[in-house]
């Protein structure tokens, strides 16, 4: 049995970070670009911008599983080159900036690749230098004084189409996995190397053969996994692990045969459970495999998720609408039709234009976006429609919590202001005779 909702309770109280911890996270790394734009030091001269990376930008990060355990964060300092600098001297310069504050000089400390500021008992955010030569993108490496391509705004981006393949459950299921990892115990792998393996086994193809392939969390984890396990199997050897954004560089070095092996096992363990647990008809039983798997605490009742969803009762109307409500208009996605929006930061005095799905999603407040329809395949002609969902305490006690959904103005664009902080969506619907056959959504987180 899949217990949808118990997924739902058990990612929201076991799995996610939580957004006090999540919010305090963001403060954090707004402070620390604040300190080194506005500094006197040689960054500052050089700051282009701060970007989420890893799972940071990727919202796979997960609360911390043992008691002693901590999260971390990475983001990348977009500086310009200088010359007269070789690949060891940005970090050097960055933990010399660090290292003259009061605040941060005894929080700080100089790894390979970046400066990491330690919050005692919380969690780490490493700074890595970034910089662009000759318009290709650079990390720095301090001990072998070398610059390494790399192209994790590329990579995020990767991440974010084939979430939007999955019905946003990949981010989940890495969560589930990285959270099994840690519960567990029973294998090692690098988060980044995880979430490879697992992005790269979403194939918009089988939506082809199977429309609800991806259609909720239990099961996206089962046939990923399940695909997953097919692809170690036929691979007894540690195959090359490539970065998807970036196919020269590969994650190897960051793992060995032992280790994959023993993944390679445990990965067919636990798919076999998974399987087991999902096609149980017998409630009692099937969660007590699906138990076998994430443990007791899986069982617990989805009352967090009830309250989540209902936390807007009493403080703010519930605005939100659906086309087949609204518009009389049905909800048959064809998988060989796509539809894409790309948000993108509109200038403003101090700030560069950026897109928002190569950051993370992330952006502040008081900036304005502009979405656009910047791929589609859908037979003309069509109508395209939008919705605006916002989440999140400030939203509600605004009673902004939108969700209507308006027809489009014939540009394919929509501009809105980022006015409340939390996650929220974009959503944009293409209509072929009186019926949508396609979507995309798109996250919009305000920090």
């Amino acid at each position: 049995m899949k217990f949808i909702k118990r997924f739902n309770a058990f990612l929201d109280t076991h799995v996610n970070l939580n957004q006090a911890r999540i919010d305090q996270l963001d403060d954090h790394v707004g402070a620390i670009g604040t300190f080194l734009e506005t500094g006197d030091q040689d960054i500052a001269d050089r700051f282009v911008q701060l970007i989420p990376q890893g799972s940071y930008a990727q919202r796979t990060i997960i609360r911390p599983v043992g008691p002693y355990d901590e999260f971390d964060a990475d983001v990348l300092l977009e500086v310009e080159e200088d010359p007269t600098w070789e690949a060891s001297d940005y970090v050097q310069n960055l933990y010399t900036s660090f290292r003259t504050s009061s605040r941060y000089r005894d929080m700080v400390d100089r790894k390979t690749h970046c400066v990491t500021v330690d919050y005692a008992n919380e969690f780490h955010i490493d700074v890595v230098p970034y910089v662009k030569r000759h318009d290709e993108p650079y990390i720095t490496n301090r001990k072998e004084n070398q610059f390494e391509l790399t192209n994790p705004e590329g990579f995020n981006v990767w991440l974010d189409d084939q979430n939007g393949i999955a019905r946003g459950n990949l981010i989940k299921v890495i969560r589930l996995l990285k959270y099994l990892r840690d519960y567990k115990n029973t294998f090692s792998v690098k988060s980044v190397i995880l979430t490879i393996l697992l992005g790269e086994r979403v194939n918009v193809a089988k939506l082809f053969t199977d429309a609800e392939h991806y259609r909720d969390l239990p099961t996206t984890l089962k046939n990923v996994i399940a695909a997953l396990n097919t692809y170690l199997q036929a691979n007894p050897i540690m195959p090359l692990i490539s970065d998807p954004s970036c196919p020269s560089e590969s994650f190897n070095h960051r793992w060995d045969q032992e280790e994959y092996a023993n993944f390679r096992d445990q990965i067919k363990y636990y798919s076999d459970k998974i399987e087991d647990a999902y096609h149980e008809s017998n409630q009692g039983l099937s969660l007590t495999k699906w138990q076998e798997v994430f443990g007791e605490e899986f069982g617990e009742k989805p009352v967090a998720t009830a309250a989540m969803e209902s936390a807007h009762v009493g403080r703010a109307r519930d605005t939100e609408e659906f086309l087949e409500e609204k518009y009389g208009i049905p909800m048959r996605l064809n998988p060989a039709y796509k539809l894409r929006i790309d948000g993108r930061i509109t200038p403003r005095n101090g700030f560069r234009t950026y897109s928002l799905r190569r950051h993370g999603n992330k952006v502040e407040k008081h900036r304005n976006i502009t979405f656009r329809i910047s791929l589609s395949i859908v037979p003309a002609p069509y109508d395209v429609y939008w919705k605006v969902r916002n989440f999140g305490d400030e939203a509600i006690e605004a009673d902004c919590i939108r969700g209507q959904i308006v027809p489009d103005g014939g540009h394919h664009t929509k501009v809105e202001p980022t006015l409340f902080r939390g996650k929220h969506y974009v959503e944009c619907y293409a209509v072929v005779n009186g019926i949508c056959v396609a979507m995309d959504r798109h996250t919009v987180i305000i920090v």
